[in-house]
Order: structure tokens, then sequence, then C-alpha cells
């Protein structure tokens, strides 16, 4: 227990820190309309604060690890399914150009019509295989939500990617003749 004098002077010291608590309490109120009005003479706006604040944050972030580590890892699986959409279509075009020379001078339009050729067992189970890898290196790569993944999509970009290349000379006029 406290003796009488003890509580005395417990209750003046409360009474002398509740106003020191109001004395800076006002003091940090008049700092902060200072540096309103200093930010207002500099032209500095809670938009810009923001801006700074978001772009200290953003480089921040991409200084830790776990950033370096994931933005590396996407850049090789980004690279890997680059490499393996560029595999795809090298087969498709020499598995195609292999067929136009088993034609015996027929065109690959000539010697079985794409909607025969889309419509066979093979065609279909190869369709399925394309597109289930389609899916799972998009998984991999960043989610299932990117644009363009049939079958169909992929076969053209590829198809238009090798056209568009310097080396594809001669063949460009093949690849066209193949999409009917």
């Amino acid at each position: 227990m406290l003796s009488e004098e003890e509580k005395e002077e417990l209750k003046a010291e409360l009474v002398q820190l509740e106003d020191e608590i109001t004395t800076l309490r006002q003091v940090l109120s008049a700092k902060e309309r200072h540096l309103v009005e200093i930010k207002q003479k500099l032209g500095m706006n809670l938009m810009n604060e923001l801006k700074q604040n978001f772009s200290k944050s953003w480089h921040d972030m991409q200084t830790t690890t776990a950033y370096k580590k994931t933005h590396e890892t996407l850049s090789h699986a980004g690279q890997k399914a680059t490499a393996a959409f560029s595999n795809v279509g090298t087969a498709i075009s020499k598995k195609f150009g292999d067929m136009r020379s088993h034609s015996i001078g027929y065109s690959i339009r000539h010697s079985i019509s794409m909607p025969a050729m889309r419509n066979s067992p093979t065609f279909k189970s190869f369709e399925e295989r394309v597109e289930t890898t389609v899916t799972s290196l998009k998984t991999k790569v960043g989610g299932t939500n990117h644009s363009g993944g049939s079958f169909e999509e992929v076969l053209s970009s590829t198809a238009h990617a090798s056209a568009q290349s310097p080396a594809g000379g001669p063949r460009r006029a093949e690849e066209e003749e193949l999409q009917c």
C-alpha cells in the first residue's frame, strides 16, 4: 500500500505528465501544419508522394533475394517454353514437309483434305497431347489466363513465325500452301 504522501506525489506527477503530453501534441500539430505549407509551396502533393513511395517500394522489392530467384526461375521457364514451342513448330513443319515429299507430285491440299485430316483419330490424339502440353507449360510459367491456347492458334502462330524467319525463303511458299 502507498502512503497518502506517495499518492499525492504520484497524482502531481500524473498531472504534470498530462500537461506535457498536451503541450507536445500542440507542438506536433503546429509542425505538421508547417510541413503541409512547405510541401504546398514546393508543389508536392499526395499523388507525388504516393508515386515516390510506390517507386521506392517496387525498387526495394526487386532487390530482394526472393524476387530475384522468382524472376530468374520464370525467365528460365519462359525460355524453355519458347524452345518447346519452337520444337513443336519445327516438328510439325518437318512432318508436313515429309507428307509433301511422299505425295508424288500432289500437294497436301490435293492428297488429303484438311477437314478429313482434322477428324482423324491420329490428329485428334495429337491435338489433345499438344493442348495438354501447352496448358501444362502455361501453368508452370505463370497461370492459365494467357490468351490464345488452342492447338489451332499455336499451330497458326508457329507457321506464321516460321514464314517470317529469314531462312524461310523457298519453304515460305510451301507453308503458305499448307495453310488451307
